[in-house]
């Protein structure tokens, strides 16, 4: 199926809405502390409750709309509902920061396990948004793996080393300019592998 267009705006702000959100609510509700059922949860709990469903909205909003879901957003989805679920289960919020940890370990041993393969999932995935020669696409595989392994140690060192405010922003600004910044830093891939599909196809 095709992926439908959106307005750039309205997919920027379903896709990071929700980090936002999440960072805005946690710097206002972080030091209080909400009783449920005789129970008492952290902020950070709280906000835990609250972003789940409105990621869960805010995907299936993208996909009425789209009607297309990356794996990538499938999965996140899914992690974040079952270890945001334990978090408010067992009243921990060390579930919830282990999320982007296992993430970013599944993705790594998914490109691994291609590459040992001799195939680069990712260009399966990516190979109409950045048309690359094989090489190429082995090259910033490779790198993306690792990259996504480099992450992963990251969130186990700040989470369990450093306090919670430095871990959400971590969370909410690190790793998107972290994967911006590695993207660009592959610009000497997209130049010596680009293909001229395009230009072809325009000739």
């Amino acid at each position: 199926m095709t992926e439908k267009q959106v307005n750039p705006a309205l997919r920027g702000a379903l896709e990071y809405g929700p980090i936002i959100l999440f960072f805005a609510a946690y710097t206002f509700l972080k030091d209080q502390t909400f009783t449920v059922a005789g129970t008492e949860y952290s902020g950070f709990v709280a906000v835990t409750a609250m972003f789940i469903p409105l990621l869960v909205l805010s995907t299936l909003a993208m996909w009425r709309l789209t009607g297309h879901l990356s794996k990538m957003q499938i999965v996140t989805l899914v992690l974040v509902v079952g270890f945001g679920g334990l978090s408010i289960w067992f009243n921990d919020e060390r579930f919830f920061k282990m999320k982007p940890t296992m993430i970013y370990l599944l993705f790594a041993g998914l490109l691994g396990f291609g590459l040992m393969r001799g195939e680069s999932y990712l260009e399966a995935v990516m190979d109409k948004a950045l048309p690359l020669e094989r090489e190429g696409w082995m090259i910033l595989t490779k790198r993306l793996a690792f990259f996504f392994l480099a992450l992963a140690c990251a969130n186990e060192v700040i989470w369990r080393m450093m306090s919670t405010d430095a871990w959400v922003n971590f969370k909410t600004f690190g790793l998107p300019l972290g994967t911006i910044a590695f993207f660009m830093s592959q610009a000497g891939i997209f130049k010596k592998y680009g293909t001229e599909e395009d230009a072809a196809d325009q000739g």
